[in-house]
């Protein structure tokens, strides 16, 4: 997947300036595919010469117009052709599981185990928020609401195995018999 499948997927839910994209992006979407505010404008540049967003200006008094974005018929179709295509494998590219590889310093990984550990700790504590708020009755969701419910779902099991990973991590470094 592109950054442009990811922000036409977004501009599905409501037009928005670019700025309001790399917001939502920070709340939502960000959570599984990261990106820069400098990233999405440059992205929304190059499909607007694609033909797949368009934009409209508004003035504003006494700050810099502000450009918002919307979908077209052709990035829906693009949309639709990306979403009828398999997904690709996922690369895996991990500075920690490197460093684990490379076994340095124990006690060096093990605070920085505990320090993700504690960041898994409070991604799932977010995201099982954004749940109970968001999707009281997930029963009841179809199509759209429905998908942005089981991506929730995959970030909430995500955090709880870097949990388990973290603890199994923690057991090896720590416990007994582990130097």
């Amino acid at each position: 997947m592109a950054l442009d499948h990811a922000i036409l997927v977004s501009l599905t839910e409501r037009a928005a300036s670019g700025y309001d994209l790399a917001r939502r992006f920070d709340a939502s979407i960000g959570h599984f595919w990261p990106a820069s505010h400098q990233q999405i404008y440059r992205v929304l540049a190059r499909m607007q010469e694609a033909g797949w967003v368009e934009s409209t200006v508004q003035e504003q008094d006494g700050r810099p117009d502000k450009k918002t974005y919307a979908i077209t018929p052709a990035g829906e179709a693009e949309l639709d052709r990306w979403a009828a295509g398999p997904s690709g494998r996922e690369a895996v590219r991990s500075d920690f599981a490197v460093k684990l590889r490379g076994f340095r310093d124990r006690d060096a990984i093990i605070a920085d185990t505990r320090v993700r550990r504690a960041d898994h700790v409070a991604r799932l504590t977010e995201y099982e928020a954004s749940e109970a708020r968001f999707y009281p009755d997930p029963s009841a969701l179809e199509g759209a609401d429905l998908g942005a419910w089981l991506a929730l779902r995959g970030g909430i099991h995500t955090e709880r195995r870097g949990i388990e990973w973290c603890d199994e991590i923690l057991t090896a470094l720590e416990g007994p018999g582990s130097r």
